[in-house]
Parts: structure tokens; C-alpha cells; sequence
């Protein structure tokens, strides 16, 4: 199979799963994409920011169709994370990419430890205002790593009480600016491959849009949780079988 063919359908999938998440793409892209190439500042980050953004509106659009967006909620979060993201991508300009990695995986496996573990909800004010707190560190930690604030604010926003399809649909909302404010600074040193991204983005538009009306309508509340802990557990443990081996 043809090597962009195969790049592009493996995003597809992504795509679905991250939009069933309200996700944008790039939590998995990112891991995904290395496979494929190389530069992880210049290349795999800010073609994974973009299509974190594209997909993230996307996945809102889907949500909204039901609707399960708390816009004030959503527009105060997405304030944040727009304010804060490109500070982390700026970092990562200078942060040796070993160093991205290691922030990634402690990331992600520590967020799919407490994922399993009960969360009872209140989604009361105080409870957002301090998911609203967080959103700032985690900006400028997911800008570093190059995906976006989106997976590691829809666990935040779980585990301070809110269930998971409607933190889910306002992740996505919330997450969308942020992605693209943090691919500026990339902008500069970034190449792209015009062909594949045009395709990448097609994809993922299609995926994420398809995977937000999926578990909106069809996938049980508990399940969607769960199904989130294990696919970030999956991407961890991936990436660690790639650093050793």
C-alpha cells in the first residue's frame, strides 16, 4: 500500500475514535505520525496542531447537533487554553524532543490511571472554575508536546465532576483556537506536505465529525469514559514499546 494512502487512512480511524472523545486528533497523531516522519518540532507538531484544530471543530460541530455544548462553559475554557497554548509551543522550539516525550507519557499514563478509578459528579461552578485553573498549565504543557490541550482537558474535566459526553462536547468547542493559536509559532520553521495535508485534513474532518454523532446518539456515558482511559493507556504503551525496542 502506498505509503501516504495508508498515513491518510490511519488518520481516518483516528480521527473517529478522537471525535467520539471530543478530541482533536492529535493526542494520537502525534505518536502515529512519528512512524512516518522524522522531525518532531518541524514536521509531526505542526502538521498535528492543524489537524488538531480542523478535527476539534468538528467533533464540536457533531456534539452541538445533539445539543450537549455549554457554550458558557466552552467559551470560557477556550479562552484559557487560546491565551496559554502558544507559550508551550514556543517552549518546545528549545526543549530537547527526548524531554517532550518523557512529559508526554507521564502525561497521558497518569491520566489513564484515575480515569479508572470512581468519579462522582458535580458540575457545579466551583467544580468548573477549578477545571477553568488547570486549563492553564495544561495549555502550555500540551503546546510543548504538540497536541493540543484537548486530552488532557476532557479527563480534567471528568475528574472534577462532569459527565463524560458532555465534557466531551466541551472539550471539543474548547479546545479548537488553542490548537491553532499554538501552531503559530511553528509557522516560521514548519514544512508541510501540501498534497498529504490537504488529504490529512479531509480525513480527519470526516472521522471526527462521523465519530461526535456516534457517541452522541449510541455510546453509553460509563463506556465513553472507560473507552477514553484505554485508548490513552494503548498510545502510552505504544510509544514506550517504540522507545525501547
Amino acid at each position: 500500500m502506498n505509503e501516504s494512502v495508508l498515513i491518510v487512512a490511519g488518520l481516518l480511524v483516528l480521527s473517529i475514535v478522537s471525535g467520539m472523545l471530543g478530541l482533536g486528533v492529535a493526542f494520537a497523531a502525534v505518536p502515529f505520525l512519528a512512524l512516518f516522519m522524522s522531525d518532531l518540532v518541524h514536521q509531526i507538531q505542526p502538521l498535528s496542531l492543524l489537524l488538531n484544530g480542523i478535527t476539534a471543530g468538528f467533533a464540536a460541530f457533531g456534539f452541538a447537533r445533539s445539543g450537549l455544548i455549554e457554550w458558557r462553559r466552552a467559551l470560557a475554557l477556550a479562552a484559557v487554553t487560546t491565551t496559554f497554548a502558544p507559550l508551550g509551543s514556543w517552549m518546545a522550539q528549545i526543549v530537547p524532543a527526548p524531554a517532550i516525550w518523557v512529559v508526554y507519557l507521564t502525561s497521558v499514563g497518569y491520566l489513564a490511571y484515575r480515569l479508572f478509578r470512581p468519579v462522582k459528579e458535580r458540575p457545579g461552578w466551583e467544580n468548573f472554575r477549578l477545571a477553568l485553573y488547570l486549563a492553564a498549565p495544561i495549555s502550555v504543557l500540551s503546546g510543548l508536546l504538540g497536541v493540543g490541550p484537548g486530552f488532557l482537558l476532557m479527563p480534567t474535566l471528568i475528574l472534577v465532576g462532569f459527565e463524560s459526553k458532555r465534557a466531551a462536547a466541551i472539550n471539543a468547542f474548547a479546545v479548537t483556537p488553542p490548537s491553532l493559536s499554538a501552531l503559530a509559532p511553528h509557522l516560521s520553521a514548519a514544512r508541510f506536505d501540501v498534497g498529504l495535508t490537504v488529504a490529512l485534513l479531509v480525513a480527519g474532518a470526516l472521522g471526527a465529525f462521523t465519530g461526535a454523532r456516534i457517541s452522541s446518539r449510541y455510546v453509553a456515558d460509563q463506556r465513553l469514559k472507560q473507552g477514553f482511559g484505554v485508548l490513552i493507556a494503548a498510545a502510552t504503551a505504544y510509544k514506550v514499546a517504540t522507545v525501547l525496542l
